[in-house]
């Protein structure tokens, strides 16, 4: 495959370099622009597109990783990424990973705004509030993709969602729903209830039961849940926002469960009992 640009063998190429910096948070809000790693999260975002902008604009790869993932490549070009084949040293000083792939794009941000999220009317929304380490916040979002949901919102206070570590443990999960950031938990809150969605904090302290509610028969409706901090759970004033404050049930001996598999868990729940409520309903809930 012949290259689209010269080889850039030096790290030191301003190419490189602008790439380099989007590692950094301060330097990804500027440019509005970050990085995706690996055939999965390139070929998602070469896939992708925001209105009439392809999210995909720049992408390095090695001669082996171009060869071997041809069609990732093509796609890319088909997109009008500008397409850099690299040395691996150039791969490696671009990357954030122990062993590079040999792909590393630079794509758009495309969060989405609160407000279209709430004009979309969603059933399935997993709100993060004060979620701060990044590799929960991707596996969260992978969680609700999974789980049929249509938006998640991350409140200010909690980490980028363009954090390598973020996209990367979100596996491409990222380019496939709305993800709305910097949202005030109170504004989050209120927005989602006046949209007509009922919101539930997650919590181990929680008064309700997880499986009791599910036997009730009252988590049908459009719900809203919220995941607080992996250390310290939600606030007290962060609970108190919301409709109902629910437990997983503990059935065996685990002292508790982490972030990410307490948000499958609930996530899931809601989405069966939505499909018991109303039928197999697809992503958009058409």
């Amino acid at each position: 495959m012949p290259p689209a640009t010269p080889e850039l063998i030096s790290p030191r190429s301003p190419r490189v370099a602008a790439a380099r910096r989007l590692a950094k948070r301060n330097f990804r809000g500027k440019e509005r622009l970050f990085l995706a790693e690996g055939p999965q999260a390139v070929r998602e975002a070469a896939g992708h597109r925001a209105g009439d902008a392809a999210t995909l604009v720049e992408l390095f790869a090695t001669l082996e990783a171009a060869e071997r993932y041809a069609d990732i490549v093509g796609q890319a070009r088909d997109a009008g990424a500008r397409v850099h084949l690299a040395s691996e040293q150039v791969i490696a000083d671009i990357s954030t990973t122990v062993t590079p792939q040999g792909l590393v794009g630079v794509c758009r941000f495309l969060d989405t705004p609160f407000e279209e999220v709430l004009a979309a009317r969603p059933r399935l929304v997993a709100l993060l509030a004060n979620v701060r380490d990044p590799g929960n916040a991707g596996t969260v979002l992978r969680c609700a993709d999974a789980a049929g949901a249509e938006a998640v919102v991350l409140t200010d206070a909690s980490v980028d969602v363009y954090n390598p570590k973020a996209v990367r443990a979100s596996v491409g999960s990222l380019f496939h729903l709305p993800v709305a950031v910097g949202v005030p938990v109170e504004q989050a809150v209120e927005g989602l209830r006046a949209a007509g969605v009922r919101v539930l904090a997650a919590d181990g302290a929680g008064d309700r039961d997880l499986d009791d509610e599910l036997d009730k028969g009252t988590m049908g409706g459009p719900t809203a849940w919220v995941f607080g901090n992996e250390a310290w759970g939600l606030p007290e004033e962060t609970r108190a926002l919301t409709d109902a404050v629910v437990r997983v049930p503990i059935h065996g001996k685990a002292e508790s469960l982490n972030l990410a598999t307490a948000a499958a868990v609930c996530l899931y729940a809601s989405a069966r009992a939505q499909r018991a409520a109303g039928g197999c309903r697809s992503v958009t809930g058409n």
